[in-house]
């Protein structure tokens, strides 16, 4: 991604989920989906990448929960309330840290939003190898059952394959800057 142009800051992408070029328009072509529109509480992920997609469910009156990096403080619930004009920085980690409350139990959330280093056609995604993610959507699913999962990544970064063993938790809904795949049917929109 360095290579080729498309990383975004914080550089280098080695050991993150990389920033990217066009991670704000793929936040607006999720921000369009019937499921986050419908979704009230929105998890996502505390990454740069998923960062516009943070503010998004602030600006539109979301709840938004966030894992603490590393889930060293658990789970931050930001109430939209609270941030009213200050969603920019709030979706930011120390904002998230200065408006919201560090808690185990949250209310459910109505869809998941990812990053990924990489991921496949079928769902398969790879983080940046820590197991953060799949932990942090198995504390979910376990907590709450079947959510959809998205994730936000450059076009560059769907592959052909993603090696993954049977616990790795797969995502739903793959949003690049030009085209939106539902998983479940390989369908693409194109934008």
């Amino acid at each position: 991604m360095e290579r080729l142009g498309v990383a975004a800051f914080p550089l280098p992408c080695k050991g993150r989920i990389p920033n990217f070029v066009g991670a704000e328009v793929a936040a607006e072509k999720l921000h369009q989906l019937m499921e986050w529109k419908k979704a009230k509480v929105v998890f996502v992920n505390p990454d740069s990448p998923q960062r516009k997609v943070r503010e998004n469910a602030l600006k539109d009156g979301k709840t938004l929960v966030m894992a603490s990096p590393r889930l060293k403080k658990g789970f931050i619930l930001i109430n939209p309330a609270d941030v009213r004009g200050k969603e920019h920085f709030a979706s930011t980690i120390k904002g998230a840290f200065k408006f919201g409350d560090a808690l185990q139990d949250f209310p459910k959330p109505d869809l998941i939003v990812v990053g990924s280093v990489a991921v496949d056609l079928q769902g398969h995604r790879l983080g940046k190898g820590h197991g953060y993610g799949d932990a942090e959507i198995a504390i979910i699913k376990r907590m709450f059952g079947e959510i959809p999962i998205a994730t936000t990544v450059h076009d560059i970064q769907i592959v052909d394959r993603v090696p993954f063993e049977e616990k790795d938790e797969k995502v739903s809904i793959i949003v690049t800057p030009t085209k939106t795949i539902r998983v479940a049917t390989h369908l693409e929109d194109k934008a």
